[in-house]
């Protein structure tokens, strides 16, 4: 049972000083009874608890596939080019997470890191295409072990002011591990080989670390 209640009760690192700031808010309210504060403070606690979850994924381990890197809704699948790390056209994968989604960031094949790259830049509403090349991002050069390079893009949104890239170059990555996450609403684009089938459409809904965007037989 207590290992149970540990899953459920996993959260992002990243989310620890929210969660203590309006923690004590909370508190500091409720004590000298400024109610209407109280009240608020108590709502933002709970959504941030709610936000930085950080629940085990089951990843199904397979050299062929790729694995969605965030939580969220397909909006874009096309060939498209990438112009920071392999400066070619790729299969373009973009997914947009909302403010209710969990936004641990995974990776979608097993591979070694080779550059991490930050980019400053606007805040436009992640579920725009602009924001894929306008907005404030990290791209990751992640060199999949029996694929080759892919490249992986945290995006910030009209609400995500940042993104988080724990990985550093040199860094092995497994298939569904986490890596980063992105604070509030947001999208993650993933630039794949384009001899790449797609195995989800426009509009659908996956999961990070466990629904399969592509696969690629060798």
């Amino acid at each position: 049972m207590g290992g149970v209640c540990n899953k459920m009760l996993q959260f992002a690192r990243e989310g620890y000083p929210f969660i203590i700031f309006f923690t004590s808010i909370t508190i500091v309210s409720a004590i000298v009874s400024w109610n209407w504060l109280t009240v608020v403070a108590f709502i933002l606690t709970l959504f941030m608890f709610y936000f930085f979850r950080d629940p085990d994924r089951n990843t199904p381990r397979d050299r062929n596939t790729f694995i969605s890197p965030a939580d969220g809704k397909i909006i874009l699948i096309a060939d498209a080019p990438e112009d920071e790390m392999v400066k070619e056209i790729r299969l373009k994968i973009s997914i947009f997470m909302s403010p209710l989604n969990v936004h641990i960031n995974r990776a979608p094949c097993d591979g070694v890191v080779r550059d991490v790259q930050h980019y400053p830049g606007k805040f436009y509403s992640a579920f725009t295409d602009d924001a894929s090349i306008l907005n404030e991002h990290i791209t990751m050069l992640l060199d999949c072990e029996h694929h080759g390079p892919v490249v992986v893009k945290q995006i910030a949104g009209a609400v995500a002011r940042r993104a988080v890239c724990r990985s550093k170059p040199g860094d092995l990555l497994t298939q569904g591990q986490r890596y980063g996450i992105i604070k509030f609403s947001s999208r993650v684009d993933v630039f794949l080989p384009l001899d790449t089938e797609v195995k989800v459409k426009l509009n659908d809904k996956v999961l990070a670390g466990e629904t399969v965007l592509a696969v690629r037989r060798l």
